[in-house]
C-alpha cells in the first residue's frame, strides 16, 4: 500500500495504475490533469481552495480528483488510491519503480517555447517545471531550417539568449539551460552556425525530414551528427509516430520508423558521449522497446524527456520512466539524473 503523497504525486500514481489497468484514456488523463493543477499551486494557495471549498471551481479538477486532493493533504492515503491499489495489487511494485526513479530526475532536456512551436512563453515552461520539483530546463526551441515550426534563425536564438540569462537571474537557483532542437541536415551537418552551437549548454540534434530516405543514407546522415561535439543529445532517433496528433499546421497522420542501423548509430553514441533520448510524448516514444533495449546493451547513456510544447506536458516524463525501467535502464546512466553543474561539467 502506498505512503502518504504529496496530492499532485497521489494524483500521478492513480492516473499510472489507471492507465496501466488499461481504463479509458479519459478517466486517465482527468488525473493527470488535475496534478498539473495542483502543481501550479503554491501551498498557501492550495491550503486557501481547501478551506474554502473551492477546489472544484478550478479548471481541471472535479469531484474524485478534488477528494483526492483534500484526503492527501491532511496526510492520509486517499480512498480512491487505497482501493486501486487493493484491486490492482499487482502493478503497485511498478507503480513504487517509476516513483522513484522519477524522483532522481532534476531535470527535462528537450522542451518549446512560444519562441518556435510550442504553446506558452518561457517564463511558464520554467514555472511549471518548477512545480514539479526540477532543477533546471533546457531551452530547445527548433532551428531555423524548420519553418513550419517557425525555427529560430541565428538573431532570433541570439536575443533568446539574453531573455534566459534574464529569467535565470530572476529564478535562481533553477536555471533554464540555454539550447536547440537542431535539425540534422540531409548531409549529417547541424542546422546553426557553429559559434552559436558552441554558446548553447544542451544541443539535441533530431532528423525532421527525408524520414523515408534508405538505411544506408540515414545511417551515415545519423553517424555524422552524432559525431559532431556539439550534439549532446540524439533526439527522438526512428522519427516514429505512433498515433496521428494534430499540430497548428494541420494534422500529421502516424508513420513507421525511419530505417538506419541502430547498432551503429548507438555505438557512435557511446563513442562520442552523445546521449540517446527516450522522448516521452505519448505520440512518439521513441525510441521502441526492441531498440532501447539494444542501446542498452551497448552501453548508451540516455535523457528522459517530454518534448513539451505546453506547461501540462512536462509531467509526460512518466511515460519515459516507466519505458526505461521495463528495458532495463539505470538512473545512473540517465543524464539528467545529474545536477547541473555535473551535467554541463
Amino acid at each position: 500500500m502506498s505512503t502518504t503523497l504529496a496530492p499532485a504525486a497521489a494524483l500521478r500514481r492513480i492516473a499510472f495504475l489507471l492507465e496501466r489497468a488499461r481504463e479509458p484514456s479519459y478517466r486517465v488523463q482527468a488525473f493527470r490533469t488535475a496534478a498539473a493543477v495542483v502543481d501550479g499551486l503554491g501551498e498557501d494557495q492550495l491550503d486557501l481552495k481547501i478551506r474554502t471549498n473551492t477546489l472544484k471551481d478550478l479548471k481541471g479538477v472535479g469531484p474524485k480528483t478534488a477528494a483526492v486532493v483534500v484526503q492527501a493533504h491532511r496526510g492520509e492515503v486517499p480512498e480512491y488510491l487505497a482501493k486501486l491499489e487493493q484491486d490492482l495489487a499487482e502493478l503497485v511494485p511498478m507503480a513504487d519503480d517509476v516513483a522513484e526513479f522519477r524522483a532522481a530526475l532534476r531535470g527535462d532536456l528537450h522542451l518549446h517555447s512560444d519562441w518556435s512551436d510550442g504553446g506558452s512563453p518561457i517564463r511558464e515552461m520554467a514555472e511549471a517545471a518548477m512545480a514539479l520539483g526540477h532543477e533546471y530546463m533546457a531551452l530547445t526551441d527548433h532551428s531555423p531550417r524548420l519553418t513550419v515550426a517557425n525555427g529560430l534563425s541565428p538573431e532570433r536564438l541570439e536575443k533568446q539568449l539574453d531573455v534566459v540569462a534574464a529569467l535565470n537571474e530572476e529564478l535562481s537557483p533553477f536555471r533554464i539551460l540555454t539550447g536547440i532542437e537542431c535539425d540534422i541536415n540531409v548531409d549529417g551537418s547541424l542546422d546553426q552556425t557553429d559559434e552559436l552551437l558552441g554558446r548553447l549548454d544542451v544541443v539535441v540534434a533530431s532528423v525532421h525530414s527525408d524520414l523515408r530516405a534508405d538505411a544506408k543514407a540515414m545511417t551515415a546522415r545519423m553517424l555524422t551528427a552524432v559525431a559532431n561535439p556539439h550534439t549532446d543529445v540524439l533526439g527522438h532517433c526512428t522519427g516514429r509516430l505512433v498515433i496521428g496528433r494534430r499540430q497548428r499546421n494541420g494534422t500529421q497522420k502516424p508513420r513507421p520508423e525511419s530505417a538506419f542501423d541502430a547498432e551503429a548509430v548507438f555505438s557512435a553514441c557511446v563513442e562520442f558521449g552523445t546521449a540517446v533520448e527516450i522522448n516521452s510524448r505519448p505520440e512518439r516514444l521513441d525510441p521502441p522497446r526492441r531498440l532501447l533495449t539494444l542501446a542498452v546493451e551497448l552501453g548508451c547513456e540516455f535523457a528522459i524527456d517530454t518534448d513539451a510544447h505546453a506547461p501540462g506536458q512536462l509531467d509526460w516524463q512518466y511515460n519515459g520512466v516507466e519505458r526505461a525501467i521495463e528495458c532495463g535502464v539505470e538512473p545512473d546512466r540517465v543524464i539528467n539524473t545529474r545536477s547541473v553543474d555535473s551535467l554541463l561539467g
